[in-house]
């Protein structure tokens, strides 16, 4: 019988020891209760409570990775958009995190989300498509203020994804080949307005060396006659020139048949010298 007792005793003890033990990890701390009194926060390692009458909350100082869901918002210029974001926070107080807020996790996200959608409202579409870091550093320094007496500290917020409505989405393609458009016809007018200026001060080189001109004649010729072709070109230059040596031709056959000799009649028999008109 008193064997029995004994055995019963040890297993007592064994499981008084069993819950007066508590290991603390690495990452965490334990705020310990005592009658329903905060009396300490225990370090990594092992503590020891009393059983029963001490109570070991642990809590996790790891960086928490916190999804926001997809918020309908309407901006600043009265458009629907759909926004999701990612906020990343941790820890710093445990006793805070324990005493000062009763679920540390689901307070953080609902205020994230009322964040999300105040900071974004009070932006247009344009800025907030193209100014994202400005509006995660707004909402990280809201979110800082309200969470600092939960003994929280907000390391990140990045907006995730931002759905636009379809005919935006129409819209925004349009203005931006309007836009590509605008830059192809800008690109092309300043193009010719460099040849222009180039071929003016080819011509005027040009016009101050004739010559440069039926070398480039030539030169075409050349780059023509390349590809094997049965065409023959013929510059303006040198048509004109052909036509200027013809109608040299014409003016000397018209003046040499105009000064054909003339012969006197014989005097005497003795015939005379022809005398030319």
């Amino acid at each position: 019988m008193w064997s029995l007792w004994i055995a019963l005793i040890i297993l007592v003890l064994l499981a008084l020891a069993f819950l007066a033990v508590k290991v603390v990890k690495q990452y965490e701390q334990g705020v310990l209760f005592r009658l329903g009194k905060v009396i300490a926060v225990r370090k990594a390692g092992l503590t020891v409570i009393i059983p029963f009458v001490d109570v070991l909350n642990r809590v996790s100082l790891r960086i928490v990775t916190m999804p926001i869901q997809s918020q309908g918002i309407i901006t600043r210029d009265n458009v629907s958009v759909d926004v999701s974001a990612v906020a990343y926070y941790r820890i710093v107080d445990a006793e805070k995190s324990v005493v000062a807020i009763e679920n540390v996790g689901a307070a953080i996200n609902q205020i994230a989300q009322t964040t999300l959608r105040k900071v974004v409202g009070q932006h247009t579409l344009d800025e907030t498509l193209s100014e994202t870091d400005r509006i995660n550093i707004d909402i990280k320094t809201i979110l800082d203020v309200a969470t600092e007496e939960w003994g929280v500290e907000v390391t990140l917020v990045e907006l995730k994804d931002i759905q636009l409505p379809e005919s935006m989405k129409r819209a925004m393609a349009r203005q931006a080949e309007a836009e590509r458009e605008k830059r192809a016809k800008i690109i092309a007018a300043e193009g010719e307005a460099l040849a222009a200026d180039a071929l003016g001060a080819a011509a005027d080189i040009m016009m101050a060396h004739p010559l440069a001109l039926q070398l480039r004649n030539l030169q075409t010729l050349v780059e023509l006659g390349v590809d094997k072709n049965s065409t023959v070109v013929f510059p303006a230059p040198l048509m004109s020139t052909i036509g200027e040596l013809g109608s040299f031709l014409a003016r000397e056959n018209a003046a040499a048949s105009t000064t054909t000799p003339a012969t006197t009649p014989p005097v005497n028999g003795t015939p005379m010298t022809p005398i030319v008109r």
